[in-house]
């Protein structure tokens, strides 16, 4: 689990006084293809460090149009962070898309410790900074640039990542249809070449 740490400490370091009190915590699971970290309807009470795989974050509309809204890709913390944060229902499930590894705590028990380790509340405060910065960069992306400047920063932040999931998946994720995305690849290919 020392990947977990050194994750951690990227972010934001944490002592070996921290780490020895949280490292019990976390309980490893497999996800299968399709299997799900969170469903909708329900109260999260985890979060997940994702040591091998992808995981999506979608929600879906009145019409049953699902929207990608997130991929996460190993290594990333995943959860329903709004849910674990109001106590509220989940609105946004997040699915395995590849076989996935994943070291799972309970958000409670961690926070619960936040108060003791302030270097642990520290590395909360920054993950959910960087989070939020995440977010709007992801919206100012979706306002204000073109489908073929999304796609290629996209490609850029998920180097590979066409090549291990459906494309539809990426069209949704882009705000485009798939014929679109087709298109747009073909179109990127040939000024390549």
């Amino acid at each position: 689990m020392d990947f977990i740490r050194n994750y951690f400490n990227a972010i934001s370091p944490i002592s070996t006084e921290t780490w020895l009190e949280i490292a019990p915590l976390f309980e490893k699971r497999e996800l299968q293809k399709n299997d799900f970290f969170i469903k909708e309807h329900i109260k999260a009470t985890e979060i997940g460090f994702l040591e091998k795989g992808c995981v999506r974050a979608f929600f879906t509309n009145k019409e049953a149009k699902e929207y990608n809204k997130q991929f996460f890709i190993a290594p990333s913390l995943i959860g329903a962070y709004t849910s674990l944060l109001t106590g509220k229902i989940n609105k946004i499930p997040q699915q395995a898309l590849t076989e996935c590894t994943l070291w799972v705590v309970n958000f409670k028990a961690l926070e619960k410790r936040y108060s003791q380790y302030h270097d642990l509340e520290r590395l909360g405060r920054k993950i959910a900074e960087y989070y939020f910065l995440e977010k709007e960069e992801k919206e100012l992306e979706m306002a204000l640039k073109d489908a073929t400047q999304r796609y290629l920063i996209f490609s850029k932040k998920f180097p590979n990542l066409d090549q291990k999931i459906p494309q539809y998946h990426i069209a949704s994720y882009l705000g485009i249809s798939a014929t679109q995305l087709s298109r747009l690849r073909n179109k990127l290919s040939k000024n390549i070449k």
